[in-house]
């Protein structure tokens, strides 16, 4: 960045595991959360939380404006592919990421909200699936979206 520029950008990032197959265990999940945090530190980024359950992770970040989101959202699904795939070997088959993502800018007055949302994820999704959290979270933004592009939600 230029000296003089100043930034505040925080952004709440979802996506899900491939065909929504819920293979992140609980004890396997927070180190996958770590390892994300690093590679958005990596980035230039700030690791505000990571947290998530069996079939999706949320992030929220205070993003470096000369990172983009796509190229974020990429190299964390790349990179934590890769290393449960390789380095860990969790799973017989392949783990892949569902395609896409959702990003949602907050302010920082809203940063507690979010910050503890993000924490209770196991709690919240006792409760909740996250299909109807995905769905309330673009219906509460006025996400304008297609059907045939949300992730593979199967009921």
């Amino acid at each position: 960045m230029k000296p003089g520029t100043f930034t505040q950008l925080y952004i709440h990032i979802v996506f899900a595991v491939k065909y929504r197959e819920c293979l992140l265990q609980k004890s396997q999940r927070e180190e996958l959360f770590k390892y994300t945090s690093g590679i958005i530190e990596k980035k230039q980024c700030k690791s505000i939380i990571v947290n998530g359950y069996t079939d999706h992770i949320h992030i929220l970040t205070g993003l470096n404006p000369n990172v983009s989101i796509s190229d974020l959202v990429r190299d964390i699904k790349r990179s934590t592919s890769l290393f449960i795939n390789n380095e860990k070997n969790w799973y017989r088959g392949k783990f892949h990421w569902q395609d896409g993502y959702g990003a949602f800018s907050y302010a920082k007055s809203q940063l507690e909200n979010v910050y503890n949302y993000i924490l209770n994820q196991e709690e919240h999704h006792s409760k909740k699936s996250f299909k109807n959290e995905y769905l309330e979270i673009l219906k509460k933004y006025d996400v304008e979206y297609d059907t045939r592009f949300l992730f593979d939600f199967f009921d």
